[in-house]
């Protein structure tokens, strides 16, 4: 007598706490098969996704369908009989598991669904789509940065040239073009932190807690802090991973802060050192002018006790 067989039924149910969007995309990203190919296992009906499994691959075989977040459940199969008179019985399609078997029940699961996703997401700078992690965010925001300073330098000398030949037109355009840049600067910093969510698997309306007072002063850190989902969410397919001119770009943030930090002690430094040497200066003029005083008035009061002396001889 064999060994009892097992299959595994999904009904389109899903785990507490998953939503249907993350739970299709992880199906299809476990059997690597495009998103709209798993809809038909989503219709409600029960659909064998394996069987003639014996319970231990059948426990394991749930459990990665487990992590995906959809509720399949095992069933066992029953006996087989074998009856020249079914010879020639074929059960209908609907019946049919989803998923051609493999020839050895102990194979690991092979999807025939549809096509394969993409492994990797497409890099979208200049829009809210698409997920980045937390080096890219970083080499990014670098990126930005630079940008912001070195047309900030350009913008400062043509604002000089500007002032300094009293052309109020010149003023009026210049303004004009900082308000615009400053706008583009704050858009594509806004698209960046939005794809950052994404990749953590949060909503980019998030990022309006940047202007909450007290939170927004700490949240870009959870922004920077917080490990992206490494396998496909809602918002996508993970990122690709790391260039070197990406790790590159993230590790200036740390002779930027360097720089900053030193740049802030010396200036303090020089605020200290300035205001020792002005008390230091007053102190000395303060006690210039007292010894003068003391010295004169002894004086004036040496004239006078002659003049004393003299009416008393008188």
């Amino acid at each position: 007598m064999s060994d009892n067989r097992f299959k595994i039924v999904f009904d389109g149910a899903l785990l507490p706490g998953i939503d249907l969007t993350t739970a299709k995309l992880n199906l299809a990203a476990l059997y690597k098969s495009e998103v709209a190919a798993v809809e038909r296992l989503f219709n409600g009906q029960a659909v064998t996704l394996k069987q003639g499994l014996s319970q231990t691959d059948a426990q394991t075989y749930l459990q990665a369908l487990t992590k995906t977040g959809i509720n399949a459940r095992i069933e066992a199969e029953p006996s087989i009989e074998l009856n020249l008179a079914d010879a020639h019985h074929h059960a209908p399609a609907s019946s049919k598991p989803a998923f051609a078997e493999p020839e050895s029940p102990y194979a690991p699961p092979q999807a025939r669904v549809g096509e394969n996703l993409p492994p990797f997401g497409t890099l979208k700078p200049f829009g809210v789509e698409g997920r980045i992690g937390r080096l890219r965010y970083l080499a990014w925001t670098m990126v930005l940065t630079l940008v912001m300073l070195g047309v900030g330098s350009v913008v400062a000398i043509f604002a000089i040239a500007l002032i300094a030949s009293d052309s109020t037109a010149g003023l009026i355009v210049g303004g004009l073009v900082v308000v615009l840049l400053c706008i583009a600067i704050a858009v594509v910093s806004i698209q960046i932190s939005v794809q950052r969510l994404h990749d953590i698997g949060w909503s980019g309306w998030l990022w309006l807690l940047n202007l909450v007072p007290f939170v927004g002063s700490f949240f870009p850190f959870v922004i920077m802090c917080v490990p992206g989902n490494t396998i496909a969410n809602r918002y996508g397919p993970p990122p690709p991973p790391n260039t070197t001119a990406v790790k590159v770009l993230s590790s200036l943030w740390v002779v930027f802060i360097a720089v900053v930090f030193v740049g802030v002690l010396a200036g303090a430094f020089s605020a200290i050192q300035q205001e020792y040497e002005d008390a230091a200066g007053l102190s000395y003029d303060s006690s210039s002018l007292t010894t003068e005083e003391v010295e004169v008035e002894p004086a004036a009061e040496a004239e006078e006790v002659p003049d004393s002396a003299d009416e008393e001889a008188q």
